[in-house]
């Protein structure tokens, strides 16, 4: 065994997360401190990205009639709109991709203020929101070109897959080779979606830890990924467990609370132990690969907090 090969767990950072949740949220109870870390923890959640909603198939599932209808329904009633319908249209769209993108960027600022509130042990916004300004944005471009590299593959993919049916009609053959085609790539986008959504767990700590711009966190963590699979996978998995149970006990405190919990914002703030324990387990787990994953190295709270447990020293070869 390699003696220089650090010793990675899985149950004991989520462990030390629940003791750091305690310590922050509950000793002592303070309502504006865990107020302000739930705004922190909501403007984290908004780069979480969108949900688009997509109309389904016309009644015939013929793309051509579809194409052919609207190019002479379309087309003809255009003539009849008032001369105002179309720039308003563009702009509402425009406008929808502007919210879209500001949500984004005040998500991927949030996620450093985050952090930054759990790792110091105090709520605050303003002092973390400019600090950490250039890593924020850095992270933001970097999500913006995952985005566009998906729409491209999407396009680039699901051209094949309509191209026949759009030039031959509703044949059978066409109409089969679209269904699975379409499932094919709608699969691939949510397992690239959900990758790129569990590794920027992990860019974010290091970018706080090393200050460092997104692309160089990016190929940081892909680096640790192939060097250690086995406990990234582990890692994954497990957070994926978290964000399961998570909706699930967000979904019955809705229930219970009679939606309360569901409004934005309030409803972080009621889960905030939970957001705590997700964000708090991956910030010990990372930290067990050295200290230049330790986001706690060199870092002074702002508030007591009992000294958090050391590293477990790496096994000796006998």
């Amino acid at each position: 065994m390699n003696e220089s090969e650090p010793q990675i767990e899985i149950f004991k950072p989520f462990g030390e997360a629940f003791g750091l949740m305690k310590r922050i949220l509950f000793q002592p109870f303070d309502l504006n401190k865990w107020c302000v870390i739930g705004f922190a923890a909501f403007l984290a959640s908004l780069a979480g990205g969108a949900h688009f909603n997509f109309t389904g198939f016309n009644r015939k599932h013929d793309w051509r009639w579809s194409i052919s209808s609207a190019r002479h329904n379309i087309i003809p009633t255009g003539g009849h709109l008032p001369g105002w319908v179309i720039p308003l249209a563009i702009v509402f769209v425009l406008f929808v991709i502007a919210l879209v993108v500001v949500l984004l960027w005040l998500g991927a600022r949030g996620r450093f203020v985050f952090v930054d509130c759990i790792v110091r042990n105090r709520g605050a916004i303003k002092e973390p929101w400019r600090e950490f300004r250039k890593e924020g944005n850095s992270f933001f471009g970097l999500s913006i070109l995952v985005i566009l590299l998906l729409l491209i593959v999407a396009a680039i993919g699901a051209l094949p897959f309509f191209l026949p049916v759009i030039l031959h009609g509703n044949a059978a053959p066409y109409r089969t080779a679209l269904i699975a085609g379409m499932i094919s790539l709608v699969t691939l986008l949510v397992l690239l979606a959900f990758a790129w959504n569990l590794i920027s767990q992990l860019i974010v700590p290091v970018m706080y830890r090393k200050r460092c711009r997104a692309v160089v966190a990016f190929r940081d963590v892909i680096d640790l990924i192939l060097n250690h699979p086995a406990p990234l996978i582990l890692y994954f998995l497990f957070f994926i467990v978290l964000a399961i149970a998570s909706v699930i006990v967000g979904c019955l405190v809705a229930c219970l609370t009679c939606c309360i919990a569901a409004i934005p914002y309030v409803g972080t703030v009621i889960l905030l132990p939970l957001h705590v324990l997700v964000a708090g387990f991956t910030l010990f787990f990372l930290r067990q690969f050295g200290v230049e994953y330790d986001v706690w190295a060199g870092v002074a709270p702002t508030a007591p907090v009992p000294p958090l447990p050391p590293m477990a020293p790496p096994p000796v070869q006998t």
